[in-house]
């Protein structure tokens, strides 16, 4: 009976997490309070409270997903044998990361840059650089000439770029995807067609 709570807690913070940040992108983050999320939730601002105390508790919460999401990529890559295939499957899983809330977090960043560099402080910084130097690294080897290493981190960077520069595009977000796909192929190198 406790994992079905806790399953429940999990999605109800998930879509918390969802809802904030369209009304953070549409609004902007000063001009949304936590009641008008609840409001769009259909929950009492009580029942938003028991997940999170606060705006501040809700973006940091993001952030962690981001970086566990990063860990589970860079633990999958260390597994795998390394060489050009690697590299592709690399690119696809950060594009993979990237669809449904992935993209709406890259907008709410693109829209909110100043909350996010008060909220996302220099250790939170340095541990996103972490690992994805680690991940880096591992695509990479050690003795990958600079020209290599520079195309695979380029690669892996696009991804989010093109999903932040999308902001305010008439575009769906599979023409986004396969548009982040094919850019980041291209940069590796991969000539893997955009899916």
């Amino acid at each position: 009976m406790a994992a079905a709570g806790q399953r429940r807690g999990a999605d109800t913070k998930a879509e918390i997490r969802k809802v904030a940040i369209e009304l953070f992108t549409e609004r902007g983050y000063e001009a949304t309070s936590l009641r008008e999320i609840a409001e769009r939730l259909g929950i009492t601002k009580a029942a938003l409270y028991y997940h999170y105390s606060s705006k501040e508790s809700i973006v940091r919460s993001i952030f962690e997903a981001h970086l566990e999401a990063l860990d589970e990529l860079t633990a999958w890559a260390r597994k795998q044998p390394p060489g050009p295939e690697l590299r592709a499957r690399a690119v696809d899983r950060m594009v993979d990361l990237g669809i449904g809330s992935g993209m709406a977090v890259m907008r709410f960043a693109m829209a909110n840059q100043h909350v996010i560099r008060e909220l996302h402080d220099e250790k939170g910084r340095e541990n996103v650089f972490g690992k994805m130097t680690e991940l880096f690294d591992i695509l990479t080897g050690p003795d990958a000439p600079i020209a290599e290493v520079l195309r695979v981190r380029a690669a892996l960077l696009s991804v989010s770029l093109v999903l932040m520069s999308s902001r305010g595009l008439d575009a769906s977000e599979a023409e986004i995807t396969a548009a982040a796909r094919d850019i980041a192929h291209t940069l590796i190198g991969s000539g893997k067609p955009a899916a």
